[in-house]
């Protein structure tokens, strides 16, 4: 579904993507980890067409996206109908003067007539369980409600792939808890998914593949999160980890590991 092959890409001059090649197939649940500032949000905005590579190319569905294949309307369209982005800063994302609104722009910006637009707003508000948000202002809604909220713009499109750039930030345990739950059930359901996260401890829950980047915004590893998750001595070079403080023993003898992130 995704083909990316040896894109690199720059603000101006400074280096944020180096030589990144990579394939994501179709329902995979992929986590895109590294240190602050590795390059993972800048490819999370390459895959859904926000910025295009400076050299290398980037492929969805055996098309390739551009921008000038994104300035032709009846394409772009089509394209953001399949791929939805939730920003790691709620606000960013959020500018109607009430949540149906929020939830409603992206379906009326595709053409959709108002049945089916209430159809869709309401079936995420109900997905969601916020109809009680409906016609509240999102400025003054809770951080987990605005992510909650920014999800379902994005679902009210009902696209084949999910793209989240760290979506447990400054979420509280039961909201982060909430949140890896409903992305089971999407993956569960055949969404891909496609999560950039430092959150070691979740982030087996919500992906089985893990793309690790380094500090020099090259793609280091590429493997299963599991096997990632149990090379720390990888972690602690990238960065990511500054120790693996203990892994201590129950009576069933079965251990747990818990990780300081450098994030």
């Amino acid at each position: 579904m995704i083909e990316i092959n040896d894109v690199s890409f720059s603000y101006e001059g400074d280096n944020a993507l180096n030589h990144i090649s990579l394939k994501i197939e179709d329902g995979e649940t992929v986590a895109l980890m590294g240190s602050n500032g590795c390059g993972k949000s800048t490819l999370l905005k390459l895959i859904n067409g926000i910025i295009s590579p400076d050299s290398g190319s980037y492929k969805f569905d055996n098309q390739e996206i551009n921008h000038k294949m994104l300035q032709d309307a009846k394409f772009g369209k089509s394209f953001h109908q399949k791929i939805g982005f939730v920003f790691q800063n709620s606000d960013t994302q959020l500018f109607c003067s009430v949540v149906y609104d929020e939830i409603a722009f992206g379906p009326r910006q595709m053409g959709m007539n108002e049945i089916e637009v209430d159809k869709r707003v309401n079936d995420c508000l109900t997905l969601l369980s916020i109809q009680d948000l409906k016609n509240r202002t999102p400025y003054h809604l809770s951080g987990g409600e605005k992510r909650k909220v920014a999800i379902a713009c994005v679902l009210s499109l009902n696209p084949d792939v999910l793209v989240l750039d760290e979506p447990m930030n400054g979420l509280d345990p039961r909201t982060q808890r909430w949140l890896v739950e409903f992305l089971v059930q999407l993956s569960k359901a055949g969404k891909t998914l496609i999560t950039s996260t430092h959150n070691l401890e979740l982030v087996s829950e919500i992906s089985n593949r893990a793309i690790l980047f380094d500090e020099k915004h090259k793609i280091v590893a590429d493997m299963p999160t599991e096997k990632l998750l149990e090379d720390i001595e990888l972690l602690k070079k990238v960065n990511l980890v500054d120790e693996y403080y203990h892994s201590h023993e129950g009576n069933n003898g079965n251990g747990h590991k818990h990780f300081h992130d450098h994030n």
